[in-house]
């Protein structure tokens, strides 16, 4: 226990943002990682109330973003009874400390705001453990400066350190302990998983990857003629999900993976090392994409780059761009990108008086650069089915190729 709550306890509701701008983000690139922390926060049981940024060359040691902007927070937190405060960027356990006292009210990074996330949302005691070590190894060094510590110490003999033990000691020594068991089972959890693939067999595997939100679950669903739950909410799958799917009489598996998101923290990726397993053991990864986000020729740049990582970058990949129903009624920007391949709008100044444009037809999809940049790819609606046959035949074409070469004498084509 930490002042009377759990590690995963419900974060507060009303909420302000703040996000830097620098360099390596604009002001429109601001907007765009501040929506999605908005969307974060929401998920996570928090209503974002209001928007702050700070343009820093580098940020402020003591604050991340120096004490004129505390002080403009502080005014505001206190006149409108702000109970969070989430920063989009990471701050260090210094920082937030020092921004706890000056502005006495919980502090968040996004990082912390993922594993609240990720907490509420693991459902099974495979994905509680994940989290939890997830949770406790970004705690641990943030245990500096907290007033009282997990659980409290046994007494009697054989209590280390003696009556006169400082209490961040005791707090330390009880979470390097929770760690340490934790990893054990993840471990047990680890070899009973890798036993369950082994037991597959040689069959193909199909793993789905993308951005969260992008509709990997609806896409599962349609699939795998299954119930895997789906929600228009960040992280709505933490398990991972394999089904047996069958097209024309070939079969092969099709896994549902965790949502990648910008900045996903490190000790989930190291947490849920087995869950990310399935895509090691993939043939095939079906990256989905949201092709009616404005900023998902990004989103696309943080998967590939988390695929990379955790080194799966060389997979035969089937890219699925998908909501292609919400393009047809979408704005101006998605229209430009499709059009003309010239035209990289983040960043770019537009102007106003701009020729009305015409929705997009599948065939315009498929006539565009997008299409001829990523081959193979499908453009799809999960939501109205729009386009699955031609999808299907083409993942059934992709997976016929390997299985005829595993089970060459198997079926009649």
């Amino acid at each position: 226990m930490l002042d009377g709550k759990k590690v995963t306890g419900k974060i507060l509701k009303r909420a302000i943002l703040v996000g830097i701008i620098n360099q390596k983000q604009n002001e429109v690139k601001i907007k765009e990682f501040l929506d999605e922390l908005a969307f974060l926060a929401e998920t996570a049981g928090a209503t974002p109330i209001k928007r702050f940024t700070q343009q820093l060359s580098r940020p402020d040691s003591g604050t991340f973003i120096g004490r004129g902007k505390v002080d403009e927070l502080k005014n505001y937190v206190d006149a409108n009874k702000i109970d969070l405060i989430i920063f989009d960027d990471e701050i260090s356990p210094s920082q937030q400390r020092n921004l706890e006292m000056l502005l006495e009210k919980k502090v968040l990074d996004r990082t912390g705001l993922i594993l609240e996330i990720f907490a509420q949302r693991a459902k099974t005691s495979y994905a509680k453990t994940q989290v939890e070590l997830a949770q406790y190894e970004y705690l641990y060094p943030r245990l500096m400066g907290m007033w009282t510590h997990l659980e409290r110490q046994r007494g009697g003999t054989g209590t280390r350190g003696g009556a006169g033990e400082k209490e961040i000691e005791t707090d330390r020594r009880i979470v390097r302990k929770k760690i340490h068991l934790l990893k054990e089972k993840l471990v047990e959890i680890d070899r009973q998983m890798a036993t369950q693939r082994r037991n597959r067999g040689d069959m193909v595997r199909v793993a789905l990857v993308g951005y969260t939100n992008v509709g990997k679950s609806t896409i599962m669903n349609i699939l795998a003629k299954s119930d895997v739950f789906a929600e228009n909410k960040l992280f709505a799958t933490l398990d991972t999900t394999v089904r047996k799917v069958v097209i024309d009489s070939v079969p092969f598996l099709l896994s549902d993976t965790v949502g990648f998101i910008r900045k996903l923290p490190h000790q989930l990726v190291d947490s849920f090392k087995s869950t990310l397993d399935e895509l090691k053991e993939a043939d095939i990864l079906l990256h989905v994409v949201d092709i009616s986000h404005p900023g998902f020729e990004d989103q696309m740049k943080e998967v590939k780059k988390t695929l990379l990582e955790i080194g799966v970058g060389d997979k035969q990949i089937i890219t699925v761009f998908n909501k292609i129903d919400a393009v047809r009624t979408g704005e101006h920007e998605i229209h430009r990108i499709l059009k003309n391949e010239n035209v990289i709008l983040r960043g770019d100044e537009t102007t106003d008086d701009v020729e009305e444009l015409k929705p997009i037809s599948l065939e315009d999809l498929n006539k565009s650069w997008i299409a001829k940049l990523f081959t193979p790819c499908i453009f799809v609606s999960a939501f109205s089915k729009e386009n699955m046959p031609e999808f299907k035949k083409l993942l059934f074409s992709e997976v016929k190729s390997i299985h005829t070469v595993r089970y060459p004498h198997q079926l009649p084509y």
